[in-house]
């Protein structure tokens, strides 16, 4: 007579093992095909660092002093002006300059004292002085381009050379007190 087995018993088969098996090695080799796919989906770090935004903490950034940064690839200036340097920028007549604009269309209202501009002159994209200790600032207590002579007030205006336009102003603006978001 033969014996019949129980299958309805809790106790697993060597088919049971093989199906589990399977099914990990199977998710194991999913995971491994779709990890990479979706890593060459998103961007690398050279296009995220070109376009994104950055932030900047400003507190460091004593009075006076000016810093250099770059975003998407373009020199920024940031200056934390001090108060001679902006009573400087706002009494200038703005009728006599080659590019007209405010020393307020070219900040913050109420963060007059910091300065964000490009850091290239607009005559031939030369990087002006000015940042540095024991840098010349030019004639305007701004910066000074030695390439070719252009001079910038503290409000990044050209005041005098042969470049034709003020320092850009890039897009930027304040997420605390002393904290900006350029871009």
């Amino acid at each position: 007579m033969a014996h019949a087995t129980d299958t309805t018993g809790t106790e697993p088969t060597r088919r049971d093992f093989l199906m589990l098996t399977t099914g990990a090695f199977g998710a194991v080799g999913a995971a491994a095909l779709v990890v990479p796919l979706l890593g060459q989906l998103a961007p690398d770090a050279q296009v995220v660092a070109a376009g994104a935004p950055i932030d900047l903490d400003l507190a460091p950034i004593a009075e006076g002093q000016a810093i250099k940064l770059f975003w998407r690839g373009k020199l920024i200036f940031v200056r934390n002006r001090t108060k001679k340097e902006i009573d400087e920028a706002k009494a200038v007549d703005v009728a006599t300059l080659r590019d007209p604009q405010t020393d307020e269309q070219r900040t913050k209202a109420g963060h007059e004292r910091y300065l964000v501009v490009y850091g290239n002159c607009t005559h031939l994209g030369c990087v002006p002085l000015g940042n540095a200790a024991g840098e010349p600032k030019g004639e305007f207590d701004g910066w000074f381009c030695p390439c070719h002579g252009s001079h910038y007030d503290s409000s990044g205006r050209i005041r005098k050379g042969p470049a034709p336009l003020n320092l850009p102003v890039p897009p930027y603006a304040f997420t605390a007190d002393t904290k900006i978001k350029i871009g």
